[in-house]
């Protein structure tokens, strides 16, 4: 996607533990050309040094759930179109599942991150994109019975 040089990663988690795993990330943010995304709330998450955007959050349980995915879908494709990400790398949750897939549709690759919180059980989100991951981690060893092609390396802490 991106033309030569460094690769462009883009960093995507949902609020709260989810952004904490990825934020243990940041020496790999550092060597590459990076942005980070994730929801929208009052504490306005960040991660010194990265250019970062933001989506709605969502709730799978609320009614609006349909609408705010949507309306997630047109904020990541307008991010996918602007920055033109190689890589993404997210350890989920529901609202970065529209830029995961248009990264992919755009031709760059998907890391999926497996919570650290899931021991032995997976995420909805983790067995939604598994199908599409072009790698995908799991932070326990007993998860690969749900994603057998996963990777086990540890927990990213």
């Amino acid at each position: 996607m991106s033309g030569y040089g460094k690769k462009k990663i883009c960093f995507a988690a949902s609020s709260g533990g989810h952004f904490e795993q990825l934020s243990m990330l940041k020496p790999l943010m550092d060597e590459y050309d990076s942005f980070v995304v994730t929801e929208e709330t009052a504490y306005k998450a960040s991660i010194k040094g990265e250019k970062m955007y933001y989506l709605h959050q969502v709730n799978r349980k609320e009614w609006t759930m349909p609408v705010w995915m949507i309306a997630n879908a047109f904020k990541s494709l307008r991010m996918v179109v602007v920055e033109r990400p190689d890589v993404i790398i997210t350890t989920g949750v529901l609202a970065m599942i529209p830029l995961c897939l248009l990264v992919k549709l755009f031709g760059g690759k998907l890391i999926y991150i497996e919570s650290f919180a899931k021991v032995s059980s997976p995420t909805e989100t983790g067995k939604f994109l598994y199908r599409f991951a072009d790698q995908f981690y799991v932070q326990w060893e007993p998860m690969k019975q749900f994603y057998p092609d996963a990777i086990y390396l540890g927990g990213i802490y």
